[in-house]
């Protein structure tokens, strides 16, 4: 009997699948690898297909940026607790915006009211950009704004703030999320219609590329679409679909590939088992090579590099039991190290509840902090590479990307189904089914549906809380912004910004210019929304949806 068939003997006491739907056997050999496509795509750190890390060296050369998700109130107590951030050693900034601001709506809008500054920083004018980064030299800790409906506008205010500040423009590196295709299946915070959203990321990434070459205009978030009920290969497959959508949109303006494709990055998820996720980020990163290779004919490596940061996993995190929470958050970290990402950001022990404590955050910065320092993560490149286990699993979650990829291309592509609803209605019966069996104790959960006690006090968590007085001192500051600026200047550069929309030329010029002006985030959303209206959802929701799309 062959070696490999002795080990077979190994009892299977159930039939185990991941979430990405694929068979985990008790036992995996060499032989295993062979079948699901052997190492050809492998390959070494830093070379094509970058399966091992981008970099050769990875977290030896330089650890992963650590950049907590942070925002609320208003920009001086953001600006506080970003200080409090960099002076416990976080390396990059990541900022979380208000719903109003999120939505494209001023802090004195009606619809604003009991929002303001609720759920991330209440950002009206540049002014409100100037105090919240205020001290903080943007050379050396780079910022990622967590925006999309209203992201052209959140960007001209970064792009002016540091060139009011003296900052070279060609120098400037960071980031906005400004991935609206994702914002239809899995957050919400959209303003406009599909097709002329996609116009407007085309017009951050063209602006960029020839500006802010270093900046990053989009981090396509597969991230949301997972917390939103995707399974893992679903969250890589339907985000590599959404970046190729904003790429065709560049480059049929005739933009080369290569002057913006390496300024594409990713924000995933973590959350679940950590094979699955690390398979899963080995196999995205050759996916996504051969995509930029083979279909775009790139030609630069950084054009074909995963660039990521991945997110803690809130979707993960529990009401029940939240101290169980910083050990997930624990192995959420380990698992980004392992995988190979740049950056890397934690949910924080208390986010089931409310925004994070200052004790909560710094917890979490600890415990990345610890990997690098204590744990070893940063010693050598991709430690868990030749392991049959995931060696196989890597070669059977880039098939299934794939295969999700091509099924989405058959159907009509990914901007299609989103603007009919058919991705949302898939991942909504899949988040009911997932809740189903949380429920029933079908999928595990501890704390929730195992060791569970009846019997225990309510959680000791530190509630945020929300300040009326705050919202009225940041419509009050709205309000003084519009008396002092030149009134005369704003409704020359707002009627430019809709002239340019309604020209089909691109717009973030003119959006530079009215935030120069101190227009307001919501001044200049209803120009534009006077030209391409409100989107109005699609709500669906059908079982049968489950097997349209896979």
């Amino acid at each position: 009997m062959k070696h490999d068939d002795q080990l077979r003997q190994v009892p299977q006491l159930r039939p185990v699948r991941n979430e990405s739907g694929i068979p985990i056997q008790a036992l995996y050999t060499g032989s295993d690898v062979e079948a699901s496509g052997g190492l050809g795509l492998l390959g070494v750190p830093g070379a094509y297909p970058f399966t091992r890390g981008i970099h050769a060296l990875m977290y030896r050369k330089q650890p992963f940026t650590m950049r907590q998700y942070t925002g609320f109130g208003n920009a001086a107590d953001t600006n506080r607790r970003f200080k409090f951030l960099i002076d416990n050693g976080q390396t990059g900034l990541n900022v979380a915006f208000d719903l109003p601001t999120q939505c494209g709506l001023d802090s004195d809008d009606p619809l604003a009211d009991g929002e303001i500054g609720r759920v991330g920083m209440a950002v009206d004018t540049l002014r409100d950009f100037e105090i919240a980064f205020d001290g903080i030299d943007l050379d050396k800790i780079t910022v990622s704004l967590t925006i999309n409906g209203a992201a052209p506008t959140l960007i001209a205010m970064y792009l002016a703030l540091a060139e009011k500040r003296g900052f070279d423009l060609k120098r400037l590196r960071g980031t906005a999320q400004n991935d609206i295709l994702k914002e239809y299946v899995g957050r919400g915070t959209w303003v406009f219609p599909v097709l002329p959203s996609i116009r407007l990321v085309g017009d951050t990434i063209e602006y960029c590329a020839e500006h802010a070459p270093k900046y990053s205009p989009v981090s396509v978030c597969g991230y949301h679409m997972r917390e939103s009920g995707a399974t893992p290969t679903q969250e890589m497959a339907w985000a590599f679909c959404i970046a190729r959508a904003y790429a065709d949109e560049v480059i049929k303006r005739g933009v080369p590939v290569d002057e913006f494709a390496g300024r594409l990055s990713y924000n995933f998820n973590i959350f679940g088992n950590l094979f699955e996720q690390v398979a899963k980020f080995r196999a995205g990163r050759s996916l996504w090579a051969k995509i930029m290779k083979e279909q775009y004919h790139a030609q630069q490596p950084g054009s074909m590099w995963l660039r990521m940061i991945a997110g803690g996993g809130g979707g993960g995190l529990t009401l029940e039991q939240p101290e169980n929470n910083i050990v997930r958050g624990a192995y959420y970290a380990l698992i980004a190290a392992l995988s190979g990402a740049q950056t890397m950001a934690l949910c924080c022990y208390d986010e089931a509840y409310t925004i994070p404590s200052e004790y909560a955050q710094r917890l979490s910065l600890r415990t990345m902090q610890l990997l690098v320092e204590e744990m070893g993560l940063a010693e050598t490149v991709d430690p868990l590479g030749g392991s049959y286990y995931i060696e196989t699993l890597t070669n059977q979650m880039r098939a299934e990307m794939e295969r999700i990829i091509a099924q989405t291309d058959a159907a009509g592509g990914i901007v299609k189904l989103i603007a009919e609803g058919t991705i949302q209605s898939r991942v909504s019966a899949q988040a009911y089914r997932m809740q189903r069996a949380i429920e029933s104790g079908a999928f595990p959960k501890v704390g929730v549906n195992r060791y569970r006690s009846e019997s225990e006090a309510d959680p000791k968590v530190e509630m945020h809380p929300y300040r009326a007085d705050d919202a009225r001192a940041q419509i009050a500051s709205l309000q003084q912004v519009r008396i002092a600026r030149d009134g005369a200047a704003v409704t020359r550069a707002l009627e430019r910004v809709e002239s340019d929309a309604r020209r089909g030329v691109n717009v973030m010029g003119s959006v530079v210019a009215a935030v120069k002006a101190y227009a307001s985030v919501g001044e200049i959303t209803q120009r534009l929304v006077g030209v391409f209206g409100r989107y109005v959802e699609p709500v669906r929701f059908d079982h049968r949806e489950e097997e349209a799309i896979a």
